[in-house]
């Protein structure tokens, strides 16, 4: 099994290639759309990273995808320029889970 990066900038994608991860750079929901297509049709893909930003193109869409596709999973992944937001999201939903209240 594979991971592949749908990202929005190539600094998060070169970085990805450096760790030997494979990718993409997208910059619209068509070119996204076309992304995810090319994806689905490679069954050695296990891991599907997608960047915060691609993710926000079609969240909606995405999250269907998320909670109803088996393979491959899904992982929103910030870049250096939102790490903080998703860390908070991360946060908050651990401190959902055992019941503190943030």
């Amino acid at each position: 099994m594979r991971m592949y990066l749908i990202s929005d900038n190539v600094d998060t994608q070169m970085g990805m290639r450096l760790a030997g991860i494979e990718g993409v750079v997208v910059h619209d929901q068509n070119s996204l759309k076309e992304a995810l297509e090319n994806v689905l049709n490679q069954e050695d893909i296990g891991i599907l990273l997608l960047t915060s930003v691609v993710f926000d193109m079609d969240r909606e869409h995405l999250l269907d995808m998320k909670l109803n596709l088996t393979s491959p999973l899904i992982v929103e992944v910030s870049d250096r320029h939102q790490s903080h937001e998703v860390q908070s999201m991360i946060d908050e939903t651990i401190a959902k889970i055992i019941g503190k209240v943030v």
